[in-house]
């Protein structure tokens, strides 16, 4: 549920602060990133639906196969991704924090 409200907080705002389609530009964007409360509801958004879906694909891998050794490379494998996703995308917004406009 928290991901769901976090994503129609996102959806309202981009719709609040006016055209969508400006909300687009590059400049647009870098400065949301520049937000700090703007940054922190894309990180949730980023962890919760990250978590989210990678729960999901090791569902769907451990349906197709059982053992013990199995689902620990999935298990970790899932996680693995996930935590690889999160750092990417936590980079982003870092970097997107240094530029100048």
């Amino acid at each position: 549920m928290g991901a769901i409200g976090l994503v129609a907080l996102h959806i309202s705002v981009r719709f609040s602060t006016g055209h969508f389609a400006s909300s687009l530009s590059y400049e647009f964007v870098v400065a949301n990133y520049q937000t700090l409360s703007y940054a922190i509801l894309l990180e949730l958004i980023l962890i919760l639906v990250s978590v989210h879906g990678f729960n999901g694909l090791r569902g769907i891998f451990l349906d197709y196969r059982s053992g013990f050794k199995y689902e620990k490379m999935v298990n970790w494998g899932c996680f693995l991704a996930a935590l690889s996703l999160i750092a990417y995308g936590t980079m982003t917004i870092i970097l997107a924090n240094q530029i100048q406009i």
